[in-house]
């Protein structure tokens, strides 16, 4: 899920170099790992994750992946940024092969134990991976009916359009991606330069394209919990350059959708509605989350650039 949870960034965000590639990437791989690596436990803890859905073989998703993504049983899925794969075992339960894949080695042996423990293993396999290693952690290009990705997933990755290459390169020609994610004009905005009434105020350029190198002790899911290793770098991308990038990796948009809700109380001032999302208590400001739906073209050329 995504870095704006009530409290959850103390500090003032250290903006570095223009170029988002300025950050060598052991550094912020490292560091992100560790603060991942950690909340795997909190997320499995008591006051965590809601599982319970799930281990009585009815796992919903979020009200709007419900809403849009349709029918999967039968297709191939693979879960990008996986986390300890409660989605992915969602999307196996309803029918999928799912392969998850995540940088965590804490999140992927306890997707695989959850697996074993609901009798998915033979619907799911997850791989330890860095998301940019994907290609060859999972040697299997243009294999997948499907790519999933949702909730605050690409805002940890620098290179944007390195990612849709890699996802384009996992779809079968006609096979589409399904993202849903916290609207980048959203992330604009933090509690932390709260205005007098209480909404959140201007925080992070839109077009810096730098890290945000922040301390977030607190958890989203567990509001008691306190995070040792704190420091994460995250990434702002512009909407223009998710969906470029897409397009330049040989994938057509079929629908852009943006919503005045997302799964997580994002700011302070937000209020939860019958359908359990997050939205503006008064009206709806600007958008809080998008969703998208692109499909890999059946001419598209290699878009992880192998020959």
């Amino acid at each position: 899920m995504d870095r704006r949870e009530p409290g959850a960034v103390t500090g003032n965000p250290r903006h570095n170099a223009a170029d988002p590639q300025a950050v060598s990437e052991a550094p912020w791989r490292a560091v992100n790992r560790a603060h991942w690596d950690e909340k795997v436990a909190i997320h499995l803890g008591p006051r965590g994750y809601d599982l319970a859905g799930l281990r009585q073989g009815r796992g919903r998703l979020n009200a709007i992946e419900e809403a849009e993504l349709g029918p999967v049983s039968g297709k191939r899925i693979l879960h990008l940024q996986c986390h300890f794969g409660a989605d992915s075992l969602k999307l196996a339960q309803r029918g999928a092969a799912v392969v998850g894949l995540d940088f965590s080695a804490d999140a992927i042996a306890a997707a695989s134990r959850l697996a074993n423990e609901l009798g998915l293993a033979d619907r799911a396999r997850f791989v330890l991976a860095d998301l940019y290693d994907a290609p060859a952690a999972i040697p299997e290009p243009a294999s997948f009916d499907m790519v999933f990705v949702s909730w605050g997933a690409i805002g940890w990755l620098p290179d944007i359009r390195r990612w849709a290459g890699i996802v384009a390169g996992f779809l079968r020609p006609g096979g589409d991606l399904y993202l849903a994610e916290a609207h980048p004009a959203a992330l604009v905005f933090d509690d932390l330069a709260m205005l007098p009434d209480g909404r959140p105020g201007f925080f992070a350029p839109y077009f810096a394209r730098q890290p945000l190198v922040i301390e977030e002790t607190e958890d989203y899911a567990d509001d008691s919990a306190t995070v040792r290793n704190a420091t994460t770098y995250t990434w702002v991308h512009p909407l223009s350059d998710i969906l470029s990038g897409l397009l330049e990796a040989g994938m057509v948009l079929d629908w852009l959708q943006e919503h005045d809700a997302v799964p997580w109380r994002m700011f302070r001032v937000l209020s939860r509605g019958a359908d359990g999302l997050w939205r503006w208590p008064d009206r709806p400001w600007l958008p809080l989350g998008f969703s998208l739906r692109a499909t890999r073209l059946p001419n598209a050329g290699d878009p992880m650039g192998r020959v």
